[in-house]
């Protein structure tokens, strides 16, 4: 296993500078997604970005501290995410909607997002401790908030293996229109193909998963 530590400390960007470093972050996405960390070098990303190995150095230190910054930085906090569908002043169904939001929003990027995905899965298969993190700093407050959501509209004070059940089928939603889109798209792919598919798909989530939390309450009796 590749270990990545945190990168030291880059230069500030500057403003003329931003372009050259967003060049650099997408270069290292495409490389390293295709190729994994230890196959990339830093030469490699630099050519491709279009500039030079003293970029790669000033605005992310080395080569771990792009791998991170490409790793984290193309996706959306965990908190702001959190706040589409955590508060306590929402109901269900808003909450819901909020929360596929986050699935939903990052696919019309397109191909961004299915290189960021193609990297994440590379880093469960060749890890550099990143992965980890990302389960213990990014999922796991994401999951706890669901949870949260959950226990308030199903009318229980504490999560047992039955609410953490019921999270991880209502996430599990969101997920597999990510990891399995390529198999969407082979099996179905009117379900992705039309302007207002990611849309519709929203709507079709959140009816579901409040499919999955009535029946959850109707097996405790509550509903």
């Amino acid at each position: 296993m590749t270990e990545i530590n945190p990168a030291r400390t880059p230069g500030a960007a500057r403003p003329d500078g931003e372009a050259s470093r967003e060049r650099l972050l997408h270069a290292a996405l495409n490389l390293f997604a295709h190729q994994g960390f230890a196959k990339t070098s830093t030469r490699e990303i630099a050519e491709a970005a279009g500039t030079n190995l003293a970029s790669i150095k000033y605005y992310f230190g080395d080569k771990a501290g792009l791998y991170r910054a490409v790793f984290f930085d193309l996706q959306s906090k965990p908190e702001d995410e959190i706040r589409r569908y955590g508060s306590e002043a929402i109901g269900l169904h808003e909450a819901l909607r909020g929360f596929y939001l986050g699935f939903l929003e990052p696919l019309k990027q397109g191909e961004l997002t299915t290189l960021c995905m193609k990297l994440h899965m590379r880093e469960m298969l060749e890890p550099t401790g990143l992965w980890a993190e990302e389960i213990d700093q990014g999922i796991r407050p994401m999951h706890e908030a669901l949870v949260k959501v959950l226990c308030r509209h199903v009318g229980v004070a504490q999560p047992d293996d039955e609410i953490q059940r019921l999270a991880v089928c209502v996430s599990a939603l969101g997920v597999h229109l990510h990891v399995g889109r390529d198999v969407t798209d082979a099996l179905a792919p009117s379900l992705n193909s039309s302007p207002d598919a990611l849309d519709r798909w929203l709507d079709t989530l959140v009816m579901y998963a409040e499919a999955m939390v009535a029946a959850e309450m109707k097996r405790r009796g509550g509903g």
